[in-house]
């Protein structure tokens, strides 16, 4: 009822206005345009804005835009003209709207933004197909009569161009316009702006060169400029460009924004932390960079300075902050404690957030050997679809963490039974299956998510590793691992599997190039086992145990690098 009273409010005001001196200055000039016509405000005329208004409040904004539009038109008054526009644009009847546009730009001829908001409309009473033409029209007699406006006016053009799905045209109407400006800087941005539109990097670029000649050093172009090479994938370029700029103009909060950002974008993180430390200094209670920093902080393995500065944004208002409480939850379950974390999950409200809340309370219950009660808390909030197969995968790799692989593969046999051909499922019941030595049902389930998703790469990579570890049917392994290569060239995981699979079918010399180059992308622990297995094998003893013994320094509780070094003597 509040906001039903106060939009007749703002109606009686705008009729209230209607019966004053019709010669009379309106607050917004460029929308009035020029002398109001002298309205009388008749009952008639009243009930029709009331009409109109209660209609938008109870949720009926067609109705709305009509009545508005039938009401511009008998008292022809461009502020009406101008509401019945927004209420027809909100409702999304593009028709409707134009020809309210139409009528406002018609009843306040010097309004640029009359004649702007006709531009971005021209056409849409065709079908919603927009008139080119009408539109470069509109807009050059808008850049004409720019009155002092015309930076803001270049500037606008691509965004009054946006709902033309054709970005190729929109460019060379941005040309058309921008020919008479050339001396402007903002014409060459919008020219840029349209060609990064038109997806042509180098034509952008040449754009913005040209601005920064007409104006040096002009920071809009700067940062263009950066965006335009970090997209074009010269981050490194753009890094120097910007370090430049901020050594130029080091009082410049906006660049050395820009530049934190970018040294983010390229992963230097440590730099990119010094320089939000540094925007922090002036700016204390920023809430984006104290998130920022805290970000950073925990990205670098600091939780103390994250947790920190995650509790400062929090304090000051960041509005991601059920997000700052997921990161300062997970902060104190890593530190074992429990309670505290689960405060801070359990004060998440975001629909979005809460089930992801509600898995790691259940993970920090879980690591506090309360296996059952974690289930029980998953098993007790699953409602849609989707989050109920978050939670099932959750409560499986809660299951397999506690070393009870055959009750995760019974929960996934149940989901199964619900939705059989979900790859994601099939995958990791087939894993799980491996785990404890259940190799039929492994093969069974990973040729279904083949047969499901034959661009499956790691489903390929684990039925032909599981094979080969087994000496089982190698040729095929080897025909499964290099299908798999050919779908994801370059993963560690499956040149280790190739190299594994040459190993065993007696290829020592073949196995180790693939080895050495899976390890080489990554250092994990299996592979180094496999390594130093086919180094030994090939009497390079000393290399294997130093690959043995930097992996094993590095995973000591790894149960396939213990072995290894136990079987070969080297422990």
């Amino acid at each position: 009822m509040k906001t039903q009273l106060s939009r007749l409010a703002r109606s009686l005001c705008l009729a209230l206005a209607l019966g004053a001196c019709g010669t009379a200055t309106a607050a917004n000039g460029d929308a009035v345009g020029g002398p109001l016509p002298n309205q009388e405000l008749t009952p008639r005329t009243l009930y029709h804005f009331l009409l109109a208004e209660i209609a938008g409040a109870r949720g009926q904004i067609g109705l709305s835009a009509q009545l508005y539009l039938d009401l511009a038109r008998s008292t022809r008054d461009p502020r009406i003209a101008r509401r019945a526009t927004e209420i027809a644009m909100y409702s999304r009847n593009l028709r409707m709207a134009t020809e309210a546009a139409r009528l406002w730009a018609e009843l306040a001829p010097d309004s640029e933004e009359a004649r702007r908001v006709l531009a971005s409309m021209s056409g849409a009473e065709h079908g919603g197909e927009i008139d080119l033409d009408a539109v470069q029209i509109q807009l050059a007699r808008v850049l004409a009569q720019s009155n002092g406006r015309l930076a803001q006016n270049l500037l606008g053009l691509n965004r009054t161009l946006a709902r033309v799905p054709d970005k190729q045209a929109v460019r060379g109407i941005v040309g058309r316009l921008t020919e008479p400006y050339l001396d402007v800087p903002e014409a060459h941005i919008a020219r840029a702006q349209a060609a990064v539109a038109a997806e042509d990097p180098m034509g952008a670029l040449a754009a913005v060169e040209r601005a920064l000649q007409l104006h040096p050093g002009w920071e809009p172009a700067v940062l263009m400029k950066a965006q335009i090479l970090q997209q074009a994938g010269a981050g490194d370029e753009a890094l120097r460009q910007l370090e430049a700029e901020v050594a130029r103009k080091p009082e410049s909060t906006t660049l050395r924004l820009a530049w934190a950002r970018a040294l983010v974008s390229a992963q230097r993180f440590e730099a990119a932390r010094t320089e939000f430390r540094r925007l922090l200094e002036a700016s204390p209670n920023d809430a984006e960079l104290l998130y920022a920093v805290g970000l950073l902080s925990l990205q670098l393995e600091q939780p103390i300075e994250a947790e920190v500065h995650f509790v400062r944004a929090l304090a000051a208002g960041h509005p991601q902050s059920d997000l700052i409480r997921l990161h300062l939850g997970q902060i104190a379950a890593e530190r074992g404690q429990g309670e505290a974390a689960r405060k801070w999950f359990d004060e998440v409200t975001d629909p979005e957030l809460r089930p992801e809340a509600n898995i790691r309370s259940a993970q920090s219950i879980a690591r506090e050997g309360r296996v059952d009660e974690a289930r029980a808390l998953l098993q007790a909030e699953a409602d849609e679809p989707e989050v109920m197969r978050r939670y099932i995968l959750a409560e499986v790799q809660i299951l397999r963490d506690a070393r009870r692989p055959a009750e995760a593969l019974l929960v996934l046999d149940d989901a199964l039974r619900e939705t059989p051909d979900d790859t994601g499922l099939l995958y990791e019941a087939a894993m799980l299956a491996e785990h404890i030595d259940r190799v039929d049902l492994m093969e069974t389930r990973l040729r279904r998510v083949i047969e499901l998703q034959p661009d499956h790469a790691h489903a390929h990579n684990a039925l032909g590793y599981s094979l080969a570890d087994r000496k089982l049917r190698l040729e095929e392994a080897e025909a499964l691992i290099l299908r798999a290569l050919e779908l994801a060239p370059d993963d560690p995981f499956i040149l280790d599997s190739l190299g594994w699979v040459r190993f065993r079918r007696g290829d020592g010399a073949g196995a180790l190039v693939h080895l050495e180059r899976a390890y080489a992308k990554r250092q994990d622990a299996e592979i180094a086992a496999h390594l130093g297995e086919v180094l030994w094998s090939l009497s390079r003893r000393d290399d294997a145990r130093r690959i043995l013994d930097q992996a094993l320094a590095a995973h000591p509780d790894n149960a396939l690098l213990n072995a290894t070094a136990v079987r070969l003597g080297i422990r």
